[in-house]
């Protein structure tokens, strides 16, 4: 199965083999459309290699875009020199669980954003949720658009800052709790990416 990760595969056989090319008897050809809606995450840089996790499990879930965010409250800064090569870890990690999991469409990581610059997603989703543990909405009852864009901030550990509540409350955002229990900021995407999966119609069709 060879794919561009844009949503074009072929199906085949391996025909031939050279050092650096592999002929291939090509059997099916297949074209899938973007999934819809399609769905962000802006996930706060954890610390260790909880980032890599991070993006590994959301690749598999079926996220297309995942933007790292310097919150006020993350213990690792990504400076100038740093953030290069984390930003590489990620997106190799990302290219690695796509082909993995078979994805067509392979997700973006996008540079690491800015708090300014996740209240601008936010303005142009059509649902923008933040996770909060205290949240006063379930994360499986907002209602899903059918199209467009749909957004959810994960943040740090410590938690986010009033600031940071206020102005992506400004943007129109809602904040919703996933479920009973406090998740780490690692895996929390993951587990929100796929309830809003499941309750739209991203997991109805193969």
């Amino acid at each position: 199965m060879l794919t561009d990760g844009q949503g074009e595969l072929v199906e085949g056989v391996v025909a031939s083999t050279g050092q650096e090319t592999i002929g291939v008897d090509v059997r099916r050809r297949i074209t899938c459309p973007a999934p819809q809606p399609r769905l962000t995450v802006v996930q706060a840089v954890p610390k260790g290699d909880r980032g890599e996790l991070s993006v590994e499990l959301m690749t598999e879930v079926g996220v297309d875009v995942i933007v790292p965010w310097q919150a006020a409250h993350c213990v690792v800064h990504w400076d100038a020199g740093r953030a290069d090569k984390a930003l590489a870890r990620w997106r190799s990690t990302s290219r690695e669980a796509a082909k993995q999991s078979r994805r067509m469409w392979w997700p973006v990581v996008e540079p690491v954003a800015t708090t300014a610059g996740v209240v601008d997603r936010l303005r142009a989703c059509q649902l923008a949720v933040v996770l909060d543990a205290a949240g006063n909405h379930a994360l499986a009852e907002l209602p899903t658009p059918a199209a467009g864009d749909v957004l959810l901030v994960v943040g740090p550990e410590g938690g986010l800052t009033p600031e940071e509540v206020d102005a992506f409350g400004s943007a129109g955002a809602t904040l919703a709790r996933v479920g009973p229990t406090v998740l780490r900021a690692s895996t929390a995407g993951a587990v929100a990416a796929a309830v809003l999966s499941a309750s739209s119609s991203r997991w109805s069709t193969r």
